[in-house]
């Protein structure tokens, strides 16, 4: 039985990801942050089935102590700060958990476990303020953000270690993907949340955005530039293609993303559509949430990962956002009834 290190098991692609694993018969050992005493958020299915092990990845005793007890065959790093968006009020933060907290994983496997297999989660928002599109394995990056800054640092020191010390690490550089999983801080589920406030007549609502206030106000979801495209795709898609990419004889660099480009009008008219409302009715733009800088027109070429992984995406955009609308509604449902 293969034994797979999972960091970031508690977000949305770490409990798809274990779930996919369970499903191959790997014993799954998740890497996770306390969130106070022992209590971590791990969804409820997976407890039984999912050994825990506590820690930081900016510690790098912790990330070294949990590979030195599993000794995984194969480690998936997703663990993140995972908001471009915060990453500006946390700069420091963010480069210490997204870049010194890889460069904490590489050693570790280096001096403990250098036979391990590592995929390494990295980010189609290293590419930034590109001047082509769309993006390959070889298109320059170009960060328009900290987070995106330090995701460009993990790649580059996952390249290194892979070259200098012949480790199996391989980057994913993986576009947007979302899924009913997403937590309600990401733009995607905001809108699929707004979407269903809006059919169930909920004027305010329960849950609270990252200023603290209601996510919909006053029958009004706030959202930042409308006029922003990206390439979204469903996020179990792209686990199959994170776990195919360990299995190849040589790691590598893959771009993972749908090749399609959307806007985040359509988006939200698509999940407002899709429960009779018009979303014009419902969102506005708030010049507060406009990033000081945002990516260009990121849309992935995923040729490679199409003809040497076999890899294609089967859950369309208009699928994804109405499952996440679907999954926003029976969450809000009872609150009303």
């Amino acid at each position: 039985m293969k034994r797979a290190l999972i960091t970031g098991i508690t977000g949305q692609d770490g409990s798809f990801m274990a779930e996919y694993l369970l499903e191959k018969n790997y014993q799954v050992v998740g890497f996770a942050r306390s969130t106070g005493g022992s209590q971590v958020n791990i969804a409820p299915h997976l407890k039984s089935h999912v050994q825990l092990i506590l820690g930081d990845m900016a510690n790098q005793v912790d990330i070294a102590s949990a590979i030195t007890t599993v000794i995984p065959d194969e480690i998936y790093n997703l663990a993140s700060q995972s908001r471009p968006s915060e990453s500006w009020t946390h700069a420091a933060e963010t480069l210490v958990i997204n870049g010194m907290g890889a460069v904490h994983l590489f050693e570790a496997v280096r001096t403990q476990c250098p036979t391990a297999k590592v995929y390494h989660a990295s980010s189609s928002e290293m590419f930034g303020r590109t001047k082509s599109a769309p993006q390959n394995e070889d298109t320059p990056f170009d960060p328009a953000s900290p987070y995106a800054a330090s995701k460009v640092y993990a790649h580059q020191m996952a390249r290194i270690y892979r070259e200098s010390y012949g480790l199996f690490i391989a980057n994913g550089i993986l576009f947007n993907h979302e899924s009913e999983r997403r937590p309600l801080h990401f733009v995607t589920q905001k809108i699929a949340y707004g979407a269903a406030c809006a059919a169930l007549g909920i004027v305010t609502s329960p849950h609270l955005n990252e200023r603290n206030q209601p996510i919909v106000q006053h029958g009004k979801l706030a959202l930042g530039n409308l006029d922003i495209s990206r390439d979204w795709g469903y996020a179990h898609d792209f686990i199959q293609a994170m776990w195919t990419i360990l299995q190849q004889d040589t790691p590598d660099d893959f771009v993972i993303g749908t090749g399609q480009l959307h806007t985040l009008r359509e988006l939200c008219e698509i999940a407002y559509q899709s429960v009779g409302k018009n979303w014009q009715d419902h969102v506005i733009s708030d010049p507060a949430l406009i990033r000081p800088l945002d990516a260009n027109l990121t849309v992935a070429d995923p040729s490679k990962a199409a003809k040497q992984l076999n890899w294609k995406p089967t859950i369309d955009f208009n699928e994804m956002i109405q499952k996440m609308v679907q999954a926003q509604l029976e969450l809000l449902r009872p609150l009303v009834e």
